[in-house]
């Protein structure tokens, strides 16, 4: 059977960016939103989006500041996850979509989150792969980030220096992988290129420096899950370094019907695991009729 093919394309939405999207699967199946994190972009759904789109309507956007969107310098845009929602909703708004499955990581998880606050109704199903909502997910990598957050006069040189180098860019790939030499090289090479384009290592710290807020939004993203309780599948690399396995396992404590899955991977186990991850996502849609 011949995979659906991934169809790349470019939107001027209502807060004039021009969003970068991948697209497979007939318009007609339901949807799945893919949304990635940092350092990437939809370039880490390659592989997952053609094993979904044989039986979904499956889309991938890049956020402000991530791989080919465009944002007009005289724009002047606040990186702000508020702000990413209101530029992903925007999208969501110029496609005409209504109902979606979400699959959420690392950054996805707020900005994908957010979307679920501002639109219950439209969300069929949420899929966590490493997207953390809950404080005990954040692992020992954030004791830096804190610092920063809590003196960032003071340790914003060093944080930008640290958090857009190539070392740190590569680990996220090859920390916890069960065979780093196997991590595709063009995957890290291309993301330390896009956020490393002139301007761009500032807005990435702009970014992260607001992470702070998603922290102080958990207990709302909790509420929503328990008064909703939307059909929740994590998935979760259990040597990721970053967000660590606790952070799936406390899924359940909001949403005790939540599934949780571990895989022998790190951050990104898409990289090691696809097939696996696209088997499991298939299998719980399929489960909830959706």
């Amino acid at each position: 059977m011949t995979s659906p093919a991934t169809l790349i394309k470019q939107i001027t939405v209502d807060d004039g960016i021009s969003v970068f999207y991948r697209e497979a699967g007939s318009p007609t199946a339901p949807k799945i939103l893919l949304l990635h994190g940092f350092p990437t972009s939809s370039f880490q759904y390659r592989n997952l989006i053609t094993r979904l789109a044989e039986k979904y309507h499956v889309l991938a956007p890049d956020f402000p500041g991530f791989g080919f969107t465009e944002v007009p310098e005289e724009r002047k845009y606040k990186y702000t996850f508020d702000n990413l929602t209101k530029t992903l909703t925007a999208w969501i708004d110029a496609l005409k979509l209504t109902k979606y499955a979400i699959y959420i990581f690392d950054y996805g998880s707020p900005t994908g989150l957010r979307v679920a606050l501002q639109r219950p109704q439209a969300i069929t199903a949420i899929i966590t792969q490493n997207g953390n909502a809950y404080e005990e997910g954040l692992g020992p990598f954030w004791d830096t980030i804190r610092k920063f957050w809590v003196d960032p006069a003071t340790e914003r040189a060093g944080f930008l220096k640290l958090f857009t180098s190539f070392e740190t860019t590569k680990s996220q790939y090859v920390l916890g992988a069960p065979d780093p030499t196997a991590i595709p090289p063009e995957t890290y090479h291309l993301d330390y290129y896009l956020i490393n384009r002139p301007g761009n290592p500032e807005i990435q710290v702009d970014i992260m420096f607001d992470y702070q807020n998603n922290v102080k939004l958990y207990p709302t993203f909790h509420k929503y899950f328990r008064e909703y309780n939307p059909p929740t599948l994590a998935v979760w690399g259990k040597t990721d370094p970053f967000f660590v396995p606790a952070g799936a396992e406390a899924y359940k404590r909001d949403n005790p019907k939540a599934e949780v899955k571990f895989l022998d991977a790190g951050h990104f186990p898409l990289e090691s695991h696809n097939d696996e991850i696209a088997d499991l996502i298939l299998a719980f849609l399929a489960k909830h009729n959706i």
